[in-house]
């Protein structure tokens, strides 16, 4: 019986055994010593009150273990996300104490859980008609900048700030887009269209999309993988991550260094590595890069805005896929990504 897998019920249903066999053993010890006889109706009277006594415990031990399963199962309600779920509990002892504790518990974890999805959706919106409303403005600005790029070719003074005028512009456009593509991401607005998508091609689109950079920097892009390496996934959100890290690389190398992008399949993933020899990541900041806005105190880049990381590791996780990362200062830079193969069943 299920019952007696307790080990605390299992003694405790020896221990009485052991102490009605006694009382048998001396009251039999007693008569025969007394009347000098073997007593039967005491033998079964005292056998009937063994049965009685385990019948009444075997039900008393079912009523419990019913109980504490109604319990359970309610537990197993609220962690699957039913705030409704509740113990009865309306009953008197110290078990049905427990479940009125556990039943407060639940109510309070789940109002802070409610209070904290309030405040997340709350920012979320925040950021987002932020964005939007910053769309606008900042279109128009570099118009006005196009403009007057055009009219002061002879000006190299006013040239001069208008290239850096719209170096800004660039940015501060950079982190509208990322804000925006976050807040799509933390609110679960994407939809994924996945696809068997060749990891060789997609990383020669990232290769060229940081050509010039690259040349205009002194710094070298290298690709290693096979060319029948393909990947199940959303070729345009994949290629965003992938190129937030080369550009992460490309932010914090020096002119002369490379950057090598490998992958390779294994039996159940496949794994894509962005590797630099740049200046490394300290590591008190190891466990921070993934954080938003956050800037290294020890880092001298001050073009980064602290959300392309971020949302890189959130679009590979929205692939059912990890990202890690190893670095030694002065010796460089691995970002290493594992994307599972699904399996066909």
């Amino acid at each position: 019986m299920r019952i007696f897998a307790n080990r605390e019920i299992r003694r405790f249903v020896e221990l009485l055994a052991a102490v009605m066999a006694g009382f048998l053993l001396l009251s039999q010890g007693i008569e025969g010593w007394t009347y000098k006889r073997f007593s039967l109706p005491l033998l079964l009277l005292s056998l009937a009150a063994f049965c009685c006594v385990m019948a009444a415990c075997v039900w008393y031990f079912r009523q419990q273990d019913k109980t504490m399963e109604a319990a359970v199962a309610e537990i197993e309600a609220v962690l699957s996300g039913d705030r409704d779920a509740r113990i009865d509990c309306d009953e008197e002892g110290e078990l049905y104490q427990l479940f009125h504790a556990v039943n407060t518990l639940s109510a309070v974890l789940s109002a802070h859980a409610a209070n904290e999805l309030r405040e997340k959706a709350f920012l979320k919106q925040t950021i987002s008609d932020i964005s939007h409303q910053l769309k606008t403005p900042l279109a128009a600005l570099n118009v006005y900048n196009g403009l007057l790029q055009g009219e002061a070719e002879a000006l190299p003074a006013i040239l001069e700030f208008v290239a850096l005028s719209e170096q800004e512009l660039d940015r501060m456009d950079t982190l509208v887009q990322n804000l925006l593509k976050i807040t799509r991401l933390d609110a679960g607005t994407i939809v994924l269209e996945k696809h068997p998508e060749p990891v060789a091609d997609m990383m020669k689109d990232v290769q060229l999309h940081f050509a010039y950079r690259a040349r205009q920097e002194g710094k070298e892009l290298l690709l290693s993988g096979a060319d029948g390496v393909c990947l199940l996934c959303d070729r345009d959100w994949m290629l965003e991550a992938i190129d937030n890290i080369v550009k992460n690389a490309l932010d914090h190398t020096r002119r002369g260094d490379s950057i090598q992008i490998a992958w390779r399949q294994f039996a159940a993933m496949v794994q894509i590595t962005v590797k630099d020899n740049g200046a490394g990541i300290h590591p008190e900041d190891l466990h921070h890069i993934f954080k938003r806005f956050y800037r290294s105190r020890f880092s001298k880049d001050t073009q980064g805005l602290g959300l392309g990381l971020p949302l890189a590791k959130g679009v590979i996780e929205a692939h059912n896929g990890t990202i890690e990362v190893r670095s030694e200062p002065g010796v460089g830079t691995t970002f290493v990504i594992n994307l599972l193969i699904p399996t066909k069943l």
